[in-house]
């Protein structure tokens, strides 16, 4: 019979999904702030049609490399996946990458695979190895 993972095994997986999740769009936001800069990056989402380029590349910029930090922390995670499912629906439908699914076909499969895991994290939290859990458990610990 198969069962879903509980304690310590789902938390585990949690946490590594998570810190994955959180280096990819760390090194992703890393790389539109500081390698391309905000110039180099607003002129790439000119380039692909984005609407508002200037304001999509801060946005995007911010997200993925704060909230990639975040998510390796495990700090802010329901807000910070909400955050990041809009920075990948976004991704996805103003470049069009939707209609194909490898990414030398200008696919979707990257963006579709942050926003799954962002979408996981935003309806299973961060798991028990985060500061989410630290935070609540102190809250739950004075309330009692």
């Amino acid at each position: 019979m198969l069962r879903t993972l509980s304690g310590t095994p789902r938390d585990i997986a949690l946490l590594v999904a998570r810190v994955l999740l959180g280096v990819v769009l760390f090194a992703h936001g890393f790389q539109k702030m500081f390698s391309y800069g905000f110039a180099g990056t607003t002129g790439a989402f000119t380039k692909m049609g984005v609407p508002l380029p200037p304001v999509s590349a801060a946005y995007a910029s911010v997200v993925e490399l704060i909230g990639g930090g975040l998510l390796i922390l495990g700090a802010f995670t329901t807000i910070v996946s909400v955050l990041v499912v809009l920075d990948m629906l976004g991704a996805s439908f103003t470049t069009g990458h939707y209609a194909a699914i490898f990414v030398q076909n200008s696919g979707f499969e990257l963006e579709g695979t942050i926003l799954v895991g962002a979408l996981l994290l935003l309806v299973v939290g961060a798991g028990r190895y985060s500061i989410d859990h630290l935070l609540t458990g102190r809250r739950s610990a004075v309330s009692a």
